[in-house]
């Protein structure tokens, strides 16, 4: 919103420093203060109002160490991090960017969901909380949104380097955009397509229509049968790691904050002609906008670690959480870079295997042997060292380490290849 104000000022009224919103870094800078603003003031009047509610988390005994002194403890203060994401995204970002609101739409939808979740589990005194039927339909409900809304909208493109030489005048400016020290171009024309990254390779790109080549090329044309799948798969994956991940104080904030910032690097250079040519990647337009975004995000995570830090004050809950994994997802996927959420999300990955080996291997020995066996002395992974007897703080900060060791080498295959 004052994204246009100021730009009303600057061209209207020429008024001294309004030009300053046309760039995508003031504006990331102010989202990150404002953000940090409203998650540190917001959490403490949030977090009194929940403890004068009696709106406290209701913990398993599961034998961890430290676990009681947990109950009553303020939860779903993932509130706290939706409305400093999405009011500084409001104030600051060009509300008509496709990748915005479809940003904005992933976060409050997936918030609702998590919210539901907590409201019954605190509120009508059920620790099931929500179906996990009806948060999947809801994750599967984004993930159509998202996957056919990038698939369909026209301003959904990519502009391709043509790779030619001297053949091409570089005097043609409807044909090429730029042509940079080794006679490769971008298209002045935008185009519709389905690729992605691909890790590691030169020329490192995927076109999920390929993959519709075995029945003809006219079945390349229905690429959304195959990207759309792919897309909530990959959405209903991160957003129930990070809710695996939420088990420890700050353990999943600190961790989302990390890949939140490598996240906003590679919308920027993905986003500026400068750097994507640079770097030989895709250059995606108007993906630079989601810098904004993405900034108002490690600033809520950042925020809310103040009070969700060992001993936590409150926890997001699943208001939170699923939010979280959710825009992560949404976000890589947007940029092209969703097969690099293995790497990126290394900590989440682990979590969620950690799970699905031990119910699998404790199954399958248990029609085996008649009793069921088990990988880790307990999952998700965090608790498995909690078990081992290291303390929360030192599990979390380690995970940090680790998360962040994977963040810098998810940058850093920008240029391995």
């Amino acid at each position: 919103m004052l994204y246009y104000l100021f730009d009303f000022l600057d061209k209207s009224m020429d008024f001294p420093g309004a030009g300053m919103f046309q760039y995508i870094s003031f504006r990331a800078a102010l989202a990150v203060i404002t953000s940090l603003i409203i998650s540190l003031l917001f959490g403490k009047t949030l977090i009194n109002y929940l403890q004068k509610k009696l709106v406290g988390e209701v913990v398993r005994d599961l034998g961890l160490h430290g676990q009681k002194e947990k109950q009553g403890t303020p939860t779903m203060g993932g509130l706290i991090i939706l409305s400093a994401i999405v009011i500084p995204t409001l104030l600051f970002a060009k509300l008509n960017n496709i990748y915005i609101i479809l940003i904005l739409i992933t976060t409050i939808w997936l918030g609702f969901i998590g919210f539901l979740d907590d409201y019954i589990k605190v509120f009508r005194n059920d620790k099931k909380g929500l179906a996990g039927k009806f948060k999947i339909l809801g994750q599967i409900i984004i993930g159509l949104v998202v996957g056919l809304t990038l698939y369909f909208h026209e301003d959904v493109v990519i502009r391709e380097k043509i790779y030619q030489t001297s053949s091409v005048s570089v005097e043609s400016p409807s044909e090429f955009e730029q042509v940079n020290d080794h006679g490769q171009r971008f298209s002045r024309q935008s185009s519709k397509s389905t690729k992605t990254t691909i890790p590691f390779l030169k020329n490192n790109e995927l076109d999920y229509a390929v993959l519709l080549k075995p029945f003809g090329e006219k079945a390349m044309n229905y690429a959304w049968i195959i990207f759309v799948p792919v897309v909530i798969l990959i959405i209903i994956s991160v957003s129930n790691g990070a809710n695996l991940t939420d088990g420890i104080d700050g353990l999943a904030t600190g961790t989302s904050a990390i890949i939140g910032v490598t996240l906003g690097i590679l919308a920027w250079v993905s986003g500026n002609f400068v750097f994507a040519d640079y770097l030989n990647i895709m250059y995606l337009p108007d993906t630079g906008e989601l810098t904004i975004f993405v900034s108002a995000f490690v600033g809520a995570c950042t925020g809310f670690l103040w009070y969700n830090t060992f001993p936590a004050q409150v926890f997001m809950g699943d208001t939170g959480s699923l939010a979280l994994g959710g825009v992560i997802a949404v976000l890589a996927i947007m940029i092209r870079k969703e097969l690099l959420i293995p790497i990126l999300c290394g900590i989440f990955l682990a979590e969620n295997l950690s799970v699905v080996l031990q119910v699998s291997y404790f199954k399958r020995t248990k029609r085996k042997y008649g009793e069921g066996r088990r990988i880790f002395k307990m999952a998700p992974l965090h608790h498995h060292f909690q078990m081992l007897g290291y303390s929360e703080p030192k599990i979390v900060q380690r995970f940090f380490i680790v998360g962040i060791m994977l963040a810098v080498f998810t940058i850093i295959t920008l240029k391995i290849r």
